[in-house]
């Protein structure tokens, strides 16, 4: 059992962290700290750390706050998304500095609760992926009633190459690459799977699926199949109930729901803990990990079998995953709760099998 096997170490770092990458080509690990928000929030960096001890290598100043990352490795950078201010900035990691932001849409003329005239951005940001054959960035914009949308940017020229609308009138949270295919996939709350072609930068296919909640997407090019992490939040359910037209609940959700890529279909359903956000699929050792945001557990899976291998306990909420695939050691960040002390630094966990 994994529960048996995996070594746990732990390190409290810093305010709001987030997403987080291992660089094979710096041996180092890379998070994101939003700093958290309001008045006392610190300020937003990136944190290099020993991928062995956790401790901070080197800290990259941030001017805007930090949340989703991906990795182009071999070319020696980070994206990070400030979801907040509908840009992302880009880190070279082998010099520790960032080299631009890049705004992806300006503020517009909207209405706050009070139905006062403000300015602000029209979506905010989730997950990012990067194509570094092709030099491009892709971002989805959160759009809800606006409609959400994905930004294709040039990380040649830091530019927004093109804008493409139609991925639903509701939260797009899951993106994942297929590099071999040249294509997308995307999931939205109005339970869709959306594929782009990173090609031609097109919607090629919408299919309706059995995902209720589908937030996050790892993807297996070897089997063609999808795991898709499916919430069964309650918040969301009462969300999905006031915002879509005729909706009605039809699973709890709390599972990894497993589709066929080209097809939509379910495969298969795997039970996980309560609140199932963060996925990683290591395809040689034919191993999944879950993060359960509510449970504070992360799962681990046979992805062949479907079989559970064991749990690591790591409250409060297990966010996002990263893997040293060489070493066998997988990183999680943990969120801090409510009930969790108000100034406390959140922490990253190294799982070590």
């Amino acid at each position: 059992m994994a529960t048996a096997s995996a070594q746990v170490q732990r390190q409290a770092l810093a305010k709001g962290l987030y997403e987080l990458a291992y660089s094979p080509h710096q041996n180092a690990v890379f998070v994101a700290s939003s700093g958290g928000f309001g008045p006392d929030a610190a300020p937003a960096k990136v944190l290099r750390l020993s991928p062995q001890t956790l401790a901070v290598e080197r800290e990259i100043p941030l001017e805007r706050k930090a949340f989703g990352v991906t990795l182009d490795d071999a070319g020696g950078r980070l994206y990070v998304g400030n979801t907040v201010d509908l840009s992302v900035t880009v880190v070279d990691i082998v010099n520790s500095r960032v080299v631009g932001v890049v705004q992806l849409e300006e503020k517009v003329a909207a209405k706050d609760k009070d139905g006062k005239d403000v300015q602000r951005y029209p979506r905010d940001l989730r997950e990012l992926a990067v194509d570094a054959a092709s030099k491009r960035l892709f971002l989805q914009g959160h759009g809800g009633a606006n409609g959400s949308v994905l930004y294709v940017v040039n990380t040649e020229t830091l530019k927004v190459e093109k804008i493409i609308p139609g991925l639903g009138n509701a939260k797009a949270p899951g993106l994942a690459f297929d590099a071999a295919g040249q294509r997308l996939f995307v999931t939205n709350l109005l339970g869709e799977l959306i594929t782009l072609s990173t090609r031609t930068l097109e919607i090629t296919n919408r299919v309706k699926t059995e995902a209720e909640q589908p937030l996050n997407i790892a993807f297996d090019a070897a089997t063609q199949r999808l795991f898709v992490t499916d919430q069964g939040a309650e918040n969301i359910r009462a969300f999905q109930t006031r915002s879509i037209p005729g909706f009605t609940s039809k699973h709890p959700g709390n599972r990894v729901a497993v589709l066929d890529a080209n097809s939509g279909k379910l495969v298969h359903s795997i039970p996980t803990g309560a609140g199932p956000m963060g996925i990683l699929l290591d395809a040689p050792r034919k191993r999944l990990y879950v993060t359960n945001r509510a449970a504070g557990t992360v799962n681990v899976y046979d992805s062949a079998s479907y079989a559970p291998l064991g749990t690591v306990s790591l409250p409060t909420h297990p966010n996002s995953l990263a893997l040293d695939a060489r070493r066998n050691v997988l990183y999680v960040s943990v969120k801090n709760g409510p009930n969790d002390p108000k100034d406390a630094p959140e922490s990253v966990a190294r799982i070590g099998f």
